[in-house]
């Protein structure tokens, strides 16, 4: 909107309960996604599994993923073509990207509407997960559709906490008060959230975030 000052917002979420890890904010002409992303890295560690979409797909990123401890799943570039060191028993191959050794793994995935029609399309994730008996790539393909939990986190930000609405500061450092504002409500209603599913034994995913914000407004 012309008057306004642009932002671009990267959140580090968990899968389940979409809570978020942490955040930074940058302007949106500050590079590409990973050098925004750069600044959540000291978040990762062992034990942890990333997510990623395709905009993440370069060398030297994904190595300081990797060398945070923390492995990867990520969709590759279309442009991408990773040498074939050895095919596995499940369809998937090693290779090596930058001098990281991955595993490639291709995948066919469609789309069946309410109505019948279909569509798809083709992935190529490439993960640090080298093991194809603990990590089968058929699981792995299921996995990354939970990626998608980050869209519905910005939905939640922009539709139903701002419920569309531009923020209202029109400088730099009101605009950056405003997000931190709406992050950390964001976050609240989570927790809540999250509380209310563990009391009920129920999956975090089952609520909804906006009975949680119309049951935290009354």
């Amino acid at each position: 909107f012309a008057g306004y000052p642009a932002l671009r917002l990267m959140a580090l979420a968990e899968t389940g309960t979409r809570g978020l890890l942490g955040a930074a904010i940058g302007a949106a002409a500050d590079g590409d996604e990973p050098a925004l992303a750069r600044r959540l890295l000291h978040l990762l560690g062992p034990g942890m599994l990333v997510l990623m979409d395709r905009a993440y797909d370069g060398a030297a990123f994904l190595a300081e993923v990797a060398g945070t401890g923390a492995q990867f799943l990520v969709r590759g570039k279309a442009s991408r073509r990773p040498e074939v060191l050895e095919v596995l028993p499940d369809g998937s191959w090693l290779s090596r990207i930058g001098g990281l050794d991955v595993r490639i793994i291709e995948a066919d995935v469609t789309v069946t509407s309410a109505d019948g029609s279909r569509c798809g399309d083709s992935y190529r994730l490439i993960t640090t997960l080298l093991d194809h008996r603990l990590f089968p790539a058929d699981r792995l393909v299921r996995l990354y559709h939970e990626r998608w939990e980050i869209e519905s986190a910005f939905l939640a930000l922009r539709h139903t906490l701002l419920e569309g609405r531009v923020l209202r500061s029109r400088d730099r450092p009101g605009l950056e008060q405003e997000t931190w504002g709406l992050l950390t409500l964001y976050q609240l209603l989570r927790m809540a959230m999250t509380d209310a599913a563990q009391s009920a034994a129920a999956d975090p995913d089952r609520g909804s975030f906006t009975i949680a914000l119309q049951a935290a407004t009354d």
